[in-house]
């Protein structure tokens, strides 16, 4: 297949210009080592392919390491089918990146960023890019430095983690776990950064709307919770910090202005897709819901994988941890994030479910349901700053300020 082929194939797919143009400028850009990133449907994966295809050695082998979902849905093959391939790519998930350790003289395309830590998954993609030519596809590389350790080793601008903490990071004392106070020589780690990250800038082809729906929550329920440290729940003394954060989303969660707020927004796009956190709120939208039989229903979480419901009225009620990426719905414009998630990562993804190139809307709609209690906006300030929101340093601050 010549040049001229390819690109006809990549405009076709892409149906959209300054995409494409983008596209071939990352591919220039690309060479072992890199991270391409890409906002959520930005055509990483298509960019990614033109590259091995076009860049790479032809009597390379490709493997691809992405989602269990995406392995399962054969994402990755249908668009591999654009290119002749002599060898068909091998396609397995991140749980079975341990398998492949002792490949050689290969290429790899890492889908998704996993590799944040020091786990099975890092160790073992430490142990495949020392032999192999590769890159690492994804819409969030990192929130913080911390995220960017193991790239960089593969990289080879560091021996090990603790090279790398020893020469930039300066830790908080006196703190029972470690806490990160502040980073040394960030000018030469954003250095280091832009050596490696190939970002695709492109025109989202619809408006992105975000509302936040101020909810209730029982005042009294929360006073007992925080104040008294007691489990309304189990009705016994809450022993530290996580129980008492999980008892007090149970109170904010489980309040019935959340899915008078839900109808409110079904009333104006009749099909949403909702993501939620706990089986306890799972159970309430199914409960609630059965009062509505001409609204359909169906669940994407760790129990059931449910596909997009036909009713000209629908729910699709996802679970954050299950189904923050790896499907993609057209369907609707409409998202509520019916409790918020800790991770601000795993929210972006979610986000970008239905923030597809292909969606025939011309806007899509997101809401997060808030309420003023002090756990949804403590977890709302980390998420506006683009971070995790973490119990025990919450715990840490809120003593010192003695809201707790």
């Amino acid at each position: 297949m010549g040049a001229l082929k390819r690109n006809q194939i990549l405009m076709e797919i892409t149906e959209n210009k300054t995409l494409y143009l983008h596209q071939k400028e990352a591919v220039t850009r690309l060479r072992t080592g890199s991270i391409l990133c890409g906002g959520v449907g930005s055509g990483k994966s298509l960019t990614a392919l033109e590259y091995f295809y076009t860049k790479t050695p032809p009597w390379l082998k490709l493997y691809i390491i992405t989602t269990a979902r995406k392995r399962d849905t054969r994402d990755w093959e249908k668009e591999a089918e654009q290119y002749p391939f002599f060898d068909p790519p091998i396609v397995d998930s991140w749980n079975n990146i341990k398998k492949y350790i002792d490949v050689s003289g290969a290429f790899f395309i890492f889908d998704e960023q996993r590799v944040i830590g020091n786990g099975v998954w890092v160790r073992s993609f430490l142990k495949i890019v020392k032999n192999n030519d590769w890159i690492l596809l994804t819409a969030t590389p990192g929130d913080t430095w911390l995220d960017y350790i193991p790239v960089f080793i593969a990289n080879g601008f560091y021996k090990n983690r603790t090279h790398f903490i020893a020469r930039h990071v300066i830790f908080k004392r006196f703190m029972k776990f470690p806490v990160v106070d502040r980073y040394v020589d960030e000018a030469y780690l954003k250095k280091l950064k832009k050596q490696i990250l190939v970002e695709m800038e492109y025109k989202k082809p619809a408006e992105l709307i975000h509302k936040d729906l101020v909810v209730e929550y029982d005042t009294e329920k929360i006073r007992k919770v925080s104040r008294d440290r007691w489990d309304i729940y189990r009705d016994k003394p809450l022993q530290n910090i996580s129980a008492l954060l999980f008892a007090a989303r149970k109170v904010v969660n489980s309040d019935p202005s959340r899915f008078g707020a839900l109808l409110a927004v079904l009333e104006t796009h009749k099909k949403v897709v909702v993501f939620y956190n706990f089986d306890y709120e799972l159970e309430i939208l199914k409960r609630e819901i059965a009062r509505y039989p001409e609204v359909e229903i169906a669940e994407w979480n760790g129990h059931k994988h449910e596909p997009l419901p036909s009713f000209d009225s629908w729910l699709y009620l996802v679970q954050y941890t299950a189904g923050n990426e790896g499907w993609n719905c057209t369907e609707t414009n409409a998202v509520v994030f019916y409790s918020l998630n800790y991770s601000y990562r795993v929210m972006f993804q979610s986000a970008g479910r239905i923030d597809r190139l292909n969606t025939p809307f011309t806007k899509l709609y997101y809401y997060r349901l808030i309420s003023n209690s002090f756990i949804d906006q403590a977890i709302l300030e980390a998420l506006s700053k683009k971070k995790k929101f973490n119990e025990k340093e919450f715990e840490r601050m809120s003593r010192e300020k003695h809201m707790l």
